[in-house]
């Protein structure tokens, strides 16, 4: 017996087999077992999503021996012999090779005779969109008023090709792109059952690649089956993708990390020798910072599917939420910019190497000033599409008098501390409820805790140990307070500032002589205070 490809073999035969597309499925099971069936659908989405499957499920549960319903027996010969794809009365039509109006009219010549074998004539007709004007306006009339024995079933990658008069006829679902678990999953189900073994990361490295099609999943795992011997190793999977394994992409941001250019140009020519897609790296990259970011903020949120769950909280103990932002935002750009590059490598090393360049300096011990004079600037780097350096002078501001410093005075103190980020966010939604000796304590609404990092802790530390030209610690607590935060009070500045030009407005007499002339009113969205 001849080898029978995944994709086919573990095509799903009834609704429970299906992967996803639970919003579709529901819909359907509903409609069959209440008889409260359309005459046609329209199925739309990108490849391998599983259009197809559930229109062929859907004739099956339609032409089912034992009756109609959406659990179709899956023994009886009709539903063997739609399984077999001989199903008589199951009709099922490419659009891309039968474009012409005289297919359709053929086509439809035989829509009036009742069904040879089934209980409903069934036309599956895929990538609908391919129709030509003529061939829809055939179509048009049978698929509004057809005979009570048939059912219409379309399927398209292009919607927005199919005119609207064909769409207004047509219940419409729209399949969605399977994520990357569901895929991975589900091959992992399929290689026990086939008795091949396989390495989890491997396996998500196919469904990474296939990208939200399962058949592009299926596919690809028969031929990393076959580029394996037999079985699913990690290297192998990506060598045959042009994919590097998750640790070159670690190894290249720790070298960021540690501001080790030399490094940096190593680690990018040992990936060079794999031939890699550079485009992908970068992808790697961009999701891995974006894990990074993730486990900095909501480390439950940390998914350990992979087991590199300590590597991702080791990296994100690494660095400061700023400087992962800056990478991220340089990686993002880069990618899109690659393709200019003289060739792929250089392009990489580019990307690496300007992070590098404009990383944020670290916090380093201010000298204490006169109270008259301005606070030394904290170095700082923003990245944007010109990666160019930007720096902004602190304000002048006047130390208080007194190390216990009121709640007004702790927002010129979070002003001169020129801080960035998270630390600023922190700083400025914290209230000061004094010090003592060596600790300076604050509180912070519990609806602020996810920016309570480690990281912007220590950053907040380090600039009011600066700023006191002394160690200083900071001790947070979690809890409401009566006393007005540097943010609050902002904010009721800015609402203040707000409705004394509104007032101003509204005073004017001309603009009260054009209201009463012209019964106008007046948009209060568009006013603006001046500075």
């Amino acid at each position: 017996m001849s080898y029978q490809v995944l994709a086919r073999k573990w095509r799903p035969k009834n609704f429970s087999e299906m992967v996803g597309q639970e919003h579709v499925l529901r819909a359907l099971i509903n409609a069959l077992d209440n008889d409260r069936l359309h005459h046609a659908f329209l199925f739309t989405g990108t490849r391998g999503v599983g259009k197809t499957t559930i229109g062929r499920i859907l004739a099956k549960s339609l032409n089912c021996e034992e009756g109609i319903s959406s659990t179709p027996c899956g023994v009886c010969s009709a539903c063997q012999e739609i399984n077999d794809g001989r199903f008589i009365d199951l009709i099922e039509v490419d659009a891309a090779s039968r474009t012409k109006v005289e297919d359709t009219r053929e086509l439809l010549e035989n829509v009036q005779y009742a069904p040879t074998r089934g209980r409903y004539k069934v036309y599956l007709i895929d990538e609908v969109h391919m129709l030509s004007n003529h061939s829809f306006n055939a179509l048009l009339k049978t698929l509004e008023e057809p005979p009570p024995h048939v059912k219409f079933l379309l399927a398209t990658t292009d919607p927005q090709k199919l005119p609207v008069t064909i769409l207004s006829r047509c219940l419409q679902f729209n399949l969605k792109r399977l994520p990357v678990k569901a895929i991975a999953e589900h091959m992992e189900y399929i290689l026990g059952q086939e008795n091949i073994k396989f390495e989890t990361k491997a396996v998500y490295a196919i469904a990474t690649a296939a990208d939200g099609s399962m058949r592009d999943a299926l596919s690809l795992l028969d031929q990393a089956i076959a580029h394996g011997g037999g079985g699913l190793d990690a290297s192998e999977v990506h060598d045959m993708l042009g994919t590097i394994e998750q640790h070159h992409v670690e190894h290249l941001l720790q070298a960021v990390i540690a501001g080790d250019a030399a490094r940096v140009i190593d680690e990018v020519g040992q990936v060079a020798e794999k031939s890699p897609d550079y485009q992908a790296i970068l992808a790697d990259l961009i999701s891995l910072l974006h894990r990074t970011a993730v486990a900095q903020m909501v480390p439950s949120a940390i998914d350990d599917t992979l087991g590199d769950s300590e590597t991702i909280m080791a990296l994100a103990q690494s660095m400061p939420a700023e400087d992962i932002q800056l990478y991220y935002q340089i990686a993002l750009i880069g990618k899109r910019d690659l393709a200019l590059a003289p060739d792929m490598r250089s392009g990489l090393e580019m990307v690496l190497l300007r992070m590098l360049a404009f990383r944020p300096y670290e916090v380093t011990a201010m000298p204490s000033a006169p109270a008259s004079s301005k606070p030394v600037q904290q170095p700082g780097a923003q990245a944007v599409e010109t990666a160019a350096r930007v720096s902004e002078p602190a304000p002048t501001v006047e130390k208080p008098a007194s190390a216990n410093a009121a709640t007004s005075e702790w927002g010129q103190i979070v002003e001169a501390l020129g801080l960035k980020a998270v630390a600023r966010e922190l700083a400025t939604h914290s209230v000061f409820e004094g010090r003592d000796g060596m600790t300076v304590r604050l509180s912070l609404d519990p609806a602020y805790e996810q920016i309570c990092t480690s990281s912007a802790r220590q950053r907040l530390e380090q600039a009011l140990a600066a700023y006191y030209d002394e160690a200083v610690n900071v001790d947070i607590k979690l809890g409401k307070s009566d006393k007005e935060t540097p943010a609050a009070q902002k904010q009721r500045k800015l609402q203040e500032k707000q409705a004394s030009a509104e007032d101003a407005i509204r005073s004017d007499p001309f603009v009260q002589e054009l209201q009463d002339v012209f019964n106008a009113d007046l948009d209060a969205a568009v006013i603006q205070p001046s500075d």
